[in-house]
């Protein structure tokens, strides 16, 4: 276990906030889930909370657990792998394959195919950071939700990342078929998320009052298809269910989700809700090169959006079938 050691010489501050500002290779959400677990100590008392009010003159010691062994068995799964080297893989991820291990979900997780690959490769793990059901997992997509999403396969790069994503500097970009269209071509959503009161299984609008946490949706039409529009989203905040939410909100929930947009039906098999994570734009963890890379989409979402785009007499937009990776 590491030990690290400060006195706070300035203002008072949070102390989450404060020890981001003192450890580079911390991210704020690590010293949260530290300080939850016990691990940080002013004036040597455990602290609990997140939002203390340091003192001049507090001495602040952090210690840093050393990674959790893994304790999950490697399952060898056929991964669409769009980008990866020694510190961080990019999958673009199917529907139906839940991230990591959950209530219900003890195997076939994208963790676990995610070590059998990683097994391979010689030399290459995955970031302890997560704990033994998460390692390397940076952010998480929905079971049926397709796309890129990003690994941790050290330390360094997890804490990297995950600071990029809440400084708004990694960028995620979404695509999905809604129904109905939106009154403009162009729109942000602000609304609060939190779990919904009565449906556990769900996630509403929420007042942050009543504890909801704020969540931004930016988005555009890329197309209007007669009753249906496709639609980019661009994620500022990344709440449970966000998109979704905010979708079914505004009146124009995704097409084919089982949650939100029930009673709605095109009648044709999906295999899950038409959201796709089409584009994650970051710097890489170590060299701090720009990493760009997008995720063709899956084959249930280009059947149903060339058939509603020959009902519209439109034409296919191909520049979002097969994109490729860059690095720079």
């Amino acid at each position: 276990m590491e030990k690290l050691e400060f006195s706070v010489e300035g203002s008072a501050a949070r102390i989450d906030r404060w020890l981001a500002n003192q450890v580079d290779s911390l991210s704020r959400s690590h010293i949260q889930k530290l300080i939850e677990q016990g691990h940080v100590q002013i004036n040597h008392k455990i602290c609990t909370s997140k939002k203390y009010a340091l003192q001049i003159g507090d001495q602040v010691e952090v210690h840093i657990p050393a990674p959790q062994p893994l304790a999950l068995d490697p399952e060898p799964m056929d991964l669409e792998i769009l980008f990866e080297d020694d510190h961080l893989l990019i999958v673009n991820k199917p529907a139906g394959l839940v991230v990591h291990p959950a209530p219900g979900h003890a195997t076939g997780t994208l963790v676990h195919g995610l070590l059998a690959h990683c097994q391979d490769v010689q030399g290459s793990t995955l970031s302890g950071i997560g704990g033994v059901e998460r390692p390397g997992i940076v952010h998480r997509l929905d079971k049926d939700t397709t796309g890129a999403i990003m690994v941790a396969k050290t330390d360094q790069a997890h804490q990297h990342l995950q600071a990029q994503i809440a400084a708004k500097t990694a960028l995620r970009e979404y695509v999905g078929l809604v129904y109905g269209r939106p009154s403009a071509l162009t729109g942000r959503m602000e609304l609060p998320i939190g779990r919904h009161r009565s449906d556990r299984i769900k996630m509403a609008v929420v007042p942050e009052e009543q504890g909801g946490k704020a969540a931004v949706t930016h988005w555009q039409i890329l197309q209007p298809l007669g009753n249906y529009a496709l639609v980019k989203f661009r994620l500022e905040t990344g709440r449970t269910h966000q998109i979704r939410v905010h979708c079914a909100q505004m009146g124009w929930p995704i097409v084919g989700d089982p949650l939100y947009s029930r009673g709605r039906s095109l009648k044709v098999n999906l295999s899950g809700q038409v959201l796709h994570a089409w584009h994650l734009s970051l710097k890489h963890p170590v060299f701090h090169t720009a990493i760009s890379v997008q995720a063709p989409l899956p084959i249930d979402f280009v059947k149903l959006l060339n058939r509603l785009q020959q009902q519209a007499n439109l034409k296919p937009m191909n520049n979002l079938l097969y994109p490729a990776p860059t690095v720079g």
